[in-house]
């Protein structure tokens, strides 16, 4: 699942192309992928964009137009989703049903992009609005954790009283915003945390700690993506990563093997040796450390 810095990266690529070009197709090919109706998509046509930004993991597109004032196109990639850029937009017809495009975008300079999704299970997500706070998922979203306000008081204060497994508190994107699976086996690695630690009983210490891996973990691997087209941000995200989907490999800091507990539609990735003093993690949800 593309997650923050893939997403911001996405974000820096069009804000370098899209700003004052004028919207001239938006194209639905998997209708379940739109999720409003009012206003129509179409209504983005003729408009000019402004701006491109993110809220946690949604992409947000905003065009001003002479009929009514801006409107938004806004969307997230979900678990298999990706955008593809073209600088010159391909002329051939979409089919529904028969490609796994869900929306084609054009621009007057003959650029645009499509929004894809592999396999079966389908939940891309596009929206028009004119205001991002009408998308249900950006209204329920917790603090950007890279925000200049969002420090190691306000961490501390979205973790207190919490009896909740701090990997679970990571991924919450009411709590905190545009962390997914990846990133957080990755700040929990950095921090040399057990993904299973309650998030009521870290100390201050491991607070810090915690606010310091996340800060890290996140401003680098943004680093990174900025300046790559969207070709080649999964690869960079993949190269970027010490445990996540590294299991039966090496860890990078202690040589121990990077192991995984799986669940019923994805897995988490850690070190036993850097991470939960040796012991492995039981093999199920709601597991406790071996003994």
């Amino acid at each position: 699942m593309p997650e923050m810095p893939e997403v911001q990266g996405l974000v820096d690529y069009l804000a370098g192309r899209l700003p004052g070009l004028t919207v001239t197709r938006a194209t639905v090919a998997n209708i379940a992928a739109l999720k409003t109706y009012d206003p129509p998509l179409d209504a983005l046509v003729g408009a000019r964009v402004a701006s491109v930004s993110r809220h946690g993991k949604f992409i947000d597109i905003e065009a001003d137009s002479d009929a009514a004032a801006s409107l938004h196109l806004i969307f997230h990639l979900a678990k298999a989703g990706w955008l593809r850029w073209y600088d010159q937009l391909p002329s051939t017809i979409i089919r529904p049903g028969k490609t796994p495009i869900a929306l084609r975008v054009g621009f007057s300079d003959g650029s645009g992009f499509d929004l894809t999704e592999a396999g079966t299970k389908k939940s891309l997500a596009v929206y028009a609005a004119r205001d991002p706070a009408d998308v249900p998922g950006i209204e329920r979203l917790g603090p950007d954790p890279l925000d200049p306000g969002f420090d190691r008081d306000a961490l501390a204060a979205l973790l207190a009283g919490r009896r909740t497994q701090i990997k679970g508190v990571l991924r919450d994107q009411s709590i905190i915003a545009g962390i997914g699976n990846a990133y957080s086996d990755e700040i929990l690695h950095a921090a040399r945390m057990s993904p299973y630690a309650l998030a009521a009983n870290l100390t201050d210490a491991d607070i810090d700690t915690l606010f310091a891996a996340m800060r890290h973990t996140l401003t680098e691997a943004i680093a990174e993506a900025s300046g790559k087209p969207p070709a080649d941000l999964k690869d960079a995200k993949r190269r970027g990563m010490r445990v996540h989907g590294r299991r039966g490999e090496a860890c990078p800091v202690c040589g121990d093997e990077v192991r995984s507990v799986f669940f019923a539609d994805n897995s988490l990735e850690y070190c036993p040796t850097c991470q939960t003093g040796g012991k492995l993690l039981a093999d199920r949800r709601l597991s406790r450390l071996l003994k």
